[in-house]
């Protein structure tokens, strides 16, 4: 029998305080079903009580993507009332678990959809130039409700509603994703991983307690307006999204022409 293949990763390194997180689906674009994201919520959770971990790195396994959002694979039942809409997204990351350790974002390939959830509860996003970045909700019939509302507090307005609006069409290259401040750093080929742990090296060797609670301050700058933004979202997509036959159907007969990255 074939082992099996945790769909999260986690390695420690006792002597720097850094544990590296790895999405581990790269077969599917390390996309995120349930089984995945249960083990996200999980690994955050296990952190909070790990005091030899003091940062934590974030980053996708393979060369294609760092993530791709939800596997298309995966139901979700969905209550009748647009009051009560189940996301399994709004569980995967570090702060919905009140993990407020820094976390330090390594992309490389394709960051969509879905993977900003991820994204939007980083601290800081180092990027391999092969990385890119779109959202194609829009394309598909769907609202990008919670995927806007997250990256509205790290990019202008302008920009978010450009890659948000475009769809499928576009892809925001890592140069431009460094120029509207969605990246703090472009590395060299290869080695966004290697960049996003010596960072988290150097706030791993700061006191604990300073550095935690400057992630908790950083996020209380934002979590008020994510907060009444998200209570609106379970409408706007109830509203706004077209049936899941209709979606499937948009997706199955996609533009397989590629995009232009800006």
């Amino acid at each position: 029998m074939s082992p099996v293949v945790s769909p999260v990763a986690v390695e420690k390194d006792k002597d720097s305080g850094v544990a590296v997180v790895t999405l581990n689906r790269a077969g599917r674009l390390n996309a995120v079903d349930l089984v995945m994201a249960g083990q996200l919520a999980d690994v955050w959770r296990g952190l909070r009580f790990d005091d030899s971990v003091r940062a934590v790195v974030l980053t996708g396994s393979g060369e294609r993507a760092f993530c791709t959002g939800i596997d298309r694979d995966v139901v979700v039942p969905q209550p009748s009332s647009p009051y009560m809409q189940d996301d399994p997204l709004l569980r995967i990351g570090p702060k919905a678990s009140d993990l407020w350790k820094p976390v330090v974002a390594a992309v490389r390939g394709m960051a969509c959809g879905g993977a900003f959830y991820l994204l939007g509860e980083c601290e800081f996003v180092v990027a391999d130039p092969t990385a890119v970045f779109f959202d194609p909700h829009t394309t598909y019939g769907m609202v990008s409700a919670y995927e806007s509302m997250l990256l509205a507090a790290r990019m202008p307005y302008g920009e978010v509603a450009r890659m948000m609006l475009m769809g499928t069409a576009e892809r925001i290259s890592a140069r431009r994703a460094h120029e509207v401040g969605l990246v703090s750093e472009v590395s060299e080929e290869g080695g966004a991983l290697e960049a996003a742990v010596r960072c988290a090296a150097v706030i791993a060797g700061y006191p604990a307690e300073g550095v935690q609670g400057t992630v908790r301050a950083l996020w209380a700058a934002r979590e008020a307006g994510l907060a009444q933004a998200f209570a609106q979202a379970p409408h706007l997509i109830a509203l706004g999204n077209l049936p899941a036959e209709r979606q499937a159907e948009l997706f199955r007969g996609r533009d397989r022409t590629a995009p232009r990255i800006r």
